[in-house]
């Protein structure tokens, strides 16, 4: 890892400085449903990149050289927040010398910061598990949230470029009635899902879970980015089977095997999810992403 740094670092200083002029606003996402989301409100002033392509962990996204020329030329960072991005963000956002988006610059906008986290620890022990240090950062599973998060966007391009405020605020407004009208309709297609017991990987499904009706009732990692134990899958099956927990979950990224046994052993449902857009061909944009993750789930739970 330091020396990718050092890389980086070196490659990025033979680059020139920052030009300006008249061209689009540079933006770097770091997953693609904030480049989603940032296309819809920023519109032809814009021009988005995802670090991620969303197959990705969040937590584990691949560091590049490729990615620090991309930040030292970005006008804007949009991060998901929340700590999410901890392994990779700070140590490019260091070696893309770009003052404009390190953090606390306007330029840095954290899409969390209309967002209370659930799961927020009362003291922070990085030996308790190192991911969710400020609480579960996987808001972009909840599509309310989402709307949070067009909003931190609006706000984060109006502070950075205020004459073209009027139309960011305008843009993110209809994108998010549209958010709404399928808000509504995913509502009425998750009815089947209300009540039922879920068992994921990671817990990057619990915003979901919650917005849906799904009882979140535990993980196959002991905590957030500490491995099972054989003890603690033991018991973790014993109490599935006690409580008829109906859905396991693996976030694609995740191995398959475990999650398979899991769900073979308890008779729950093994549903194959993204945690992100981009995670499967068919969520090609954020809606698309939670299009699919609904009706796969519905499929699942409901046999159809």
């Amino acid at each position: 890892m330091k020396r990718l740094f050092y890389v980086l670092v070196a490659l990025v200083a033979l680059l020139p400085a920052n030009a300006t002029g008249a061209r689009k606003i540079r933006v770097v996402a770091t997953i693609p449903d904030l480049a989603d989301m940032a296309r819809h409100v920023g519109g032809d002033l814009v021009q988005v990149t995802s670090l991620a392509t969303g197959v990705e962990d969040i937590h584990a996204v691949q560091m590049k050289p490729s990615f620090a020329v991309l930040l030292n030329r970005a006008d804007v960072v949009l991060l998901l927040g929340l700590e999410a991005e901890h392994a990779f963000l700070p140590a490019l956002l260091e070696a893309a010398r770009n003052p404009k988006i390190l953090r606390d610059a306007p330029g840095y906008i954290d899409c969390s910061v209309y967002v209370t986290p659930i799961e927020a620890p009362t003291r922070i022990d990085r030996s308790l598990g190192d991911q969710h240090p400020m609480g579960n950062p996987h808001i972009n599973l909840d599509p309310v949230l989402g709307k949070a998060m067009v909003r931190a966007i609006a706000d984060g391009l109006s502070r950075n470029f205020p004459d073209d405020a009027a139309t960011f605020h305008k843009n993110a407004a209809a994108y998010n009635a549209t958010l709404d009208e399928a808000i509504a309709r995913w509502r009425r297609e998750a009815a089947p899902l209300k009540g039922k017991k879920l068992v994921s990987y990671h817990p990057d499904m619990v915003y979901f879970a919650e917005r849906f009706g799904m009882e979140p009732f535990g993980t196959i990692e002991i905590r957030p980015g500490v491995d099972p134990t054989p003890g603690h899958i033991a018991e973790l099956k014993q109490r599935m089977l006690k409580e008829h927990v109906e859905v396991v979950v693996r976030e694609r990224h995740y191995p398959a095997g475990l999650a398979e046994t899991i769900a073979r052993e308890t008779g729950a449902k093994l549903v194959e999810l993204p945690a992100m857009t981009g995670g499967v061909p068919e969520a090609k944009d954020y809606i698309s992403f939670i299009d699919y993750n609904v009706r796969t789930m519905v499929r699942a739970v409901t046999g159809g």
